[in-house]
């Protein structure tokens, strides 16, 4: 798998959303959660997962990255990896898809583990409802 002719060190991508993973707020689940990735400029932005005793306000590792990356001056992620505190990888949840495929398109290439080929954002979520879905109904 390559991004601007480079190869993707998913391994080295795993590292860090694992150290992120140890910035988690996970008093609940106990499941810490740490997400990585490249933007469009090649920088590394990372995220962690920070719950709430509501639950429902919960913020996943992804949505930590997403607001990392523009907080950061980053428009479009180009790849990432989401690990568990104990390293084990994760496969964004279906808010965590929608997010990441505005913020990085449906081609957005998302690690599947060190055993298996990364997939993209339209393999976790074809279909997706995006920005061109509302340029559509406002016609």
């Amino acid at each position: 798998m390559t991004w601007d002719g480079t190869a993707i060190d998913w391994s080295a991508l795993r590292r860090r959303a694992l150290e992120a993973a140890a910035g988690a707020y996970a008093p609940y689940s106990g499941l810490k959660v740490g997400a990585a990735g490249i933007d469009d400029q090649g920088r590394l932005v990372t995220g962690c997962n920070v719950e709430n005793a509501s639950y429902g306000l919960t913020l996943c590792a992804e949505c930590g990255l997403v607001s990392a990356l523009r907080a950061g001056g980053g428009t479009r992620l180009m790849a990432v990896s989401v690990c568990a505190g104990d390293g084990a990888p994760l496969t964004p949840c279906g808010r965590c898809r929608q997010l990441l495929h505005e913020l990085g398109g449906p081609e957005l290439v998302i690690d599947d583990g060190p055993d298996r080929p990364p997939l993209t954002v339209a393999d976790l979520l074809p279909m997706a409802f995006s920005p061109e879905d509302l340029q559509r109904s406002q016609r």
